[in-house]
């Protein structure tokens, strides 16, 4: 279990490999989020706001609350998730610097305030949207880029 503690991978090239099957598999996840969210709700400020409030002249009906509430639940769960795993690796493959906790503290707050902004503009402020909008593309991609420093990092040979 010594591989666990080092950050030396070169004694173990399985447990590189699984590390770089979980950060392939977490980065397919990312981008296919972005095409769900991209149909689901939008990736635009017009085709957010008839998605989250209608549209009276389209006769587009503003999304129910139930499907919301679903969207948001499972974003926040999957955020965490994938989260969790590309901080760990992450932490585990690089040393503790400033710039790596300043990373991970915005890669925490922007995933986990994506979905409540989100819920925000639809309940009281339809701003709001700009906010869910910016912090969607920001925190993936912070992940995205996470990922391909962990890819460089894991020295495949």
């Amino acid at each position: 279990m010594k591989f666990l503690v080092t950050k030396d991978l070169a004694h173990s090239r399985l447990l590189a490999y699984l590390m770089g099957t979980v950060m392939f598999t977490i980065m397919i996840y990312l981008v296919m989020d972005m095409v769900l969210h991209s149909y689901v709700i939008g990736l635009n400020i017009p085709t957010i706001h008839n998605t989250l409030l209608g549209n009276v002249e389209t006769f587009e009906e503003p999304i129910l609350i139930d499907s919301l509430l679903l969207q948001v639940h499972i974003d926040l769960f999957m955020t965490l998730f994938a989260l969790l795993i590309l901080s760990a690796i992450y932490i585990r493959l690089y040393e503790k610097t400033f710039v790596m906790k300043m990373v991970l503290h915005a890669l925490f707050l922007l995933g986990l305030l994506t979905p409540l902004f989100l819920l925000i503009a639809y309940l009281w402020v339809p701003l709001f949207s700009y906010g869910w909008l910016a912090s969607f593309i920001l925190w993936h991609g912070m992940a995205i880029g996470l990922g391909l420093m962990i890819f460089k990092r894991l020295n495949f040979k």
